[in-house]
């Protein structure tokens, strides 16, 4: 039996895994309540959590040892964005860490700002490689952006910040034309350099989609708690099979998406080779289950659902903002058929 053989069945927590996910939802339970929430929608995001968030270690932990970070694994990873997606905290944490991350695999990460999250480094998450200008969901509160250019991984940064546009996602997007950048730096070039960015856009959908897992338990738990004391003819509506079955569907959802994700995470650390399809499958599956759900949830609810006030209505513009900010789904559906395709043919 290889070393990795039981591993590759077996996802559960270490007693530090549970130790580390804790941590961070008791802080972001502290200091990421709805309201502030809602108070960061015009800007999309909340400058003094992120500030908090950094302090805790929460980007340093994501960078190799050799950069002076802490060496975190994916599967710690997905335990922060689980917990950041559950709260809907408006920090560009997810789009920070997989660009320091890039930035370490090329070599190029020499600024202890950016591994301290002092200043914030953004990319462009979308899985077909734009040209002109295009979206980027951290682009009006970035210090620099990563973008493919061609053959070569450029880094962009702007002498004033792109304009926010609205965004159902409630994120920083904006804007970005690569040939209007103020400072241009080519990082890496040719076919390597483009595979680590791949790499990259691995890493924002595994992320993503371990947000939005987060994001679906704490809707579903939102929709139950408030099944349980509505009543209709004398009884809660929990009871009713119209109720209790979409949400048992909404906990399957939860369950298979963690696990996915986890599964993906440690594939994507350990033999990135083996299994490349799993981390945007992981993706593909939350960004369908979680609007479904958030939708369900809202329904739940009733009228007070789709009030705008509602919290079920934050979590249901965002369930389906989030997964959209990489660009179309479908997409990450496509490179999941070019890869499983690959591995077939090459079987035959």
């Amino acid at each position: 039996m290889d070393r990795y053989e039981l591993r590759r069945q077996d996802y559960h927590l270490t007693e530090d895994h549970v130790d580390l996910q804790s941590a961070y939802r008791q802080f972001f339970k502290t200091h990421c309540d709805i309201d502030t929430v809602r108070a960061a929608e015009p800007s999309g995001f909340d400058k003094s959590l992120w500030e908090r968030l950094c302090a805790m270690g929460a980007t340093t932990m994501a960078v190799p040892e050799s950069f002076g970070g802490d060496g975190a694994t994916l599967v710690d990873l997905t335990l922060v964005a689980e917990e950041l997606g559950r709260s809907l905290a408006p920090v560009p944490w997810i789009d920070h860490v997989v660009a320091a991350r890039l930035l370490a695999r090329l070599g190029v990460l020499n600024s202890p700002e950016i591994v301290q999250g002092t200043q914030i480094v953004g990319l462009d998450p979308q899985q077909v490689a734009p040209t002109g200008a295009r979206l980027i969901p951290t682009a009006s509160i970035a210090d620099h952006l990563i973008v493919r250019d061609g053959q070569n991984v450029v880094k962009l940064a702007f002498s004033t910040r792109p304009a926010r546009v609205d965004n159902i996602g409630k994120l920083p997007m904006a804007w970005v034309d690569p040939a209007a950048a103020d400072s241009r730096v080519v990082l890496a070039g040719g076919a390597a350099a483009l595979t680590e960015y791949q790499r990259a856009l691995d890493e924002w959908r595994l992320l993503t989609a371990s947000a939005l897992v987060g994001l679906v338990e704490e809707t579903m738990t939102i929709a139950a708690e408030f099944a349980k004391t509505r009543y209709t003819l004398g009884v809660p509506i929990s009871t009713l099979q119209g109720i209790s079955h979409p949400l048992a569907n909404i906990a399957i959802a939860v369950q298979g998406g963690r696990g996915l994700a986890r599964r993906a995470a440690w594939f994507l650390d350990n033999e990135p080779e083996e299994r490349p399809e799993l981390a945007p499958s992981a993706f593909v599956f939350m960004a369908e289950e979680a609007a479904k759900a958030a939708t369900m949830a809202v329904h739940v609810q009733g009228g007070l659902g789709v009030s705008a006030e509602a919290a079920a209505t934050a979590y249901l513009v965002r369930a389906r903002g989030w997964a959209l900010a990489g660009g179309d789904p479908g997409a990450t559906a496509v490179r999941i058929a070019h890869i499983v395709t690959a591995r077939e043919s090459a079987k035959a």
